[in-house]
């Protein structure tokens, strides 16, 4: 079995017992065990390529107890991909995903899911029921409120701990700023629901944050400062927005695959419906496969990502 790429982590002291934060790698979204002896709960479940090592960071953490309960904060490969196996490996798990695309996951529509546009895979899953933003759930012995969320994604949900103040922010906050606002990318104004999520977390007060990606952060008004400033920045030049998007994309290849023949990635891209729904919405007048290039550049002025003669690597 290959070496996981995250390890359990000991809670922080602001964390309540029982909760171990998962730190994965940016292909996959962190995990977070939550367990007690009413039963054990785990939120998000990272990407299809890694599902093998979800598998083990979880079956060590639970020690040969069994899995209750499964819960997505939103449906993006990162954060669902290793539904599946988890799914399968405890049959007898219940599974928990925000409403908005509940009927796509019913009736598996991976186009509507995004999954096909964006070229990621994720395994086909089932759910036994949503979670409907302003309700609770318990997960763990705790009882959670779960608030919509919208702007990276319109349906997320995050999940917040009021006796610890304890955020899961999924993808609406991170450390130093938050995910790409997908619906800009289709043409749908979602920059001011980013803002709005930001308030609604400013006036949770939370003390501690768990994110979709990087490590707990207990610097919650710096945070959201600096989000406020990076959200200002695409609103006041979106174009910024669209090709900091499209680098994420081509970075998640790279992530995913590692290495890829340059010319490759732009056929892979030019074959993703996403890149060229991206470039005759945002850069008409360019040629596609140069567009491409610049962003590959990009990501080598960056340090993103290395050349080796016609290869790309990950970096």
């Amino acid at each position: 079995m290959k070496k996981p790429l995250a390890e359990g982590k000991p809670a922080p002291s602001l964390l309540p017992k029982g909760v171990s934060v998962f730190e994965r790698g940016w292909l996959s979204s962190n995990n977070i065990l939550i367990v007690s002896p009413e039963a054990s709960a785990l939120i998000d479940s990272g990407y299809a390529l890694h599902s093998e090592q979800t598998l083990e960071l979880v079956d060590d953490a639970l020690d040969g107890e069994n899995l209750d309960v499964l819960v997505n904060t939103h449906l993006h490969s990162d954060h669902c991909g290793g539904n599946a196996a988890l799914q399968e490996a405890y049959p007898g798990m219940s599974t928990f995903i925000p409403p908005g695309h509940a009927e796509h996951v019913s009736t598996w529509n991976p186009e509507a899911l995004t999954y096909t546009p964006t070229g990621q895979s994720c395994p086909q899953f089932g759910f036994d029921a949503v979670l409907a933003p302003n309700t609770e759930i318990r997960l763990g012995g705790l009882q959670w409120q779960i608030h919509a969320a919208p702007g990276h994604d319109p349906h997320s949900v995050i999940l917040f701990e009021p006796v610890s103040r304890v955020l899961v922010s999924a993808d609406a906050l991170w450390e130093r700023g938050f995910g790409v606002v997908f619906p800009e990318l289709e043409g749908v104004d979602a920059f001011d629901a980013v803002g709005k999520t930001l308030d609604l977390i400013e006036s949770l007060a939370p003390k501690a944050v768990i994110p979709g990606h990087g490590a707990v952060f207990t610097t919650v008004e710096q945070s959201i400062a600096v989000a406020r400033e990076r959200l200002d920045h695409f609103v006041n030049d979106p174009a910024k927005h669209i090709r900091h998007a499209a680098k994420v994309l081509l970075k998640f290849k790279l992530l995913e695959v590692q290495r890829i023949a340059e010319p490759w990635l732009i056929t892979w891209a030019q074959s993703t419906a996403y890149f060229p729904l991206i470039f005759a919405k945002h850069f008409p007048g360019m040629d596609f496969a140069a567009w491409i290039a610049e962003l590959v550049q990009e990501l080598v002025r960056s340090g993103a990502a290395v050349r080796d003669g016609t290869m790309l690597k990950n970096a």
